[in-house]
């Protein structure tokens, strides 16, 4: 079907506008923006309307303050999405933007609106999971900075760049805080399918940590594994994809 799209700040419409059947949101990872998904556009997902989400503080909305918990945030996010609830949609997620996915997800169960076709959870442990490590978002600049170079996900050169740095930290700082705060309060599995995406060089999250997913879904689970270390998406953009687009298409 031809759609007309709603829009919303919030929302970085990727698809060409083609006959689709299914709106794809896809939610960053810590400091990461919409332009994460730039490159998804394609063969693979060509009846598919890639819905990237631009979280505050970022991009576009680099002078809008981002959010410090997760739980506000998907409050919001309840409401600036649901215009395009019209068409059946899905959820991906990588890392922080797994746990964002995850708790809209319950939030639309609690207050009763549509639910997604399908949850993509990416690179991200299962939330019953306790935190790997202490929380580092309340680090001085200097000490955050290295902890977040530990990481490997953020470029040595926007690291050693003090101009650039002034403008990520914030917005680092503040997404870390999201996922350190978080508090995972036990409810009901979903009733909605899972497909999990991991690494085999993952310093993040095991496969363990992985499967532990199972436990949130009444449904059906798939784990894949990828090549790669935390941000495997990037250089597994085209397997990934595809592996969507056939997750999709088995939940139709």
């Amino acid at each position: 079907m031809k759609i007309d799209s709603p829009s919303s700040r919030w929302v970085v419409s990727l698809g060409s506008g083609a006959s689709v059947h299914l709106r794809l949101f896809c939610f960053p990872y810590a400091g990461g923006g919409a332009s994460t998904y730039r490159k998804w556009p394609g063969a693979a997902l060509r009846q598919i309307h890639l819905c990237a989400v631009q979280l505050p503080g970022r991009e576009n909305r680099l002078g809008d303050p981002p959010f410090t918990q997760v739980s506000q945030l998907v409050n919001v996010l309840r409401e600036e999405l649901q215009p395009y609830f019209g068409l059946p949609f899905a959820f991906f997620g990588h890392s922080m933007g797994a746990l964002i996915a995850f708790e809209l997800a319950r939030k639309l169960r609690r207050s009763r609106g549509p639910m997604p076709v399908r949850l993509f959870l990416s690179g991200r442990r299962a939330p019953h999971l306790p935190p790997p490590r202490p929380p580092i978002h309340h680090l001085p600049d200097a000490e955050f900075r290295q902890e977040v170079r530990l990481l490997q996900g953020t470029p040595e050169e926007v690291l050693s760049n003090e101009e650039l740095m002034q403008i990520v930290l914030p917005v680092l700082r503040a997404d870390f805080a999201v996922c350190e705060t978080y508090v995972y309060s036990a409810e009901e599995p979903l009733d909605v399918p899972l497909s999990v995406f991991g690494s085999n060089n993952d310093p993040e999250v095991n496969r363990s940590e992985l499967e532990a997913w199972r436990s949130q879904t009444t449904r059906a689970m798939s784990l894949r594994i990828f090549d790669g270390n935390h941000f495997f998406l990037h250089p597994m953009r085209s397997a990934l994809t595809d592996a969507i687009a056939h997750d999709i298409s088995q939940s139709n």
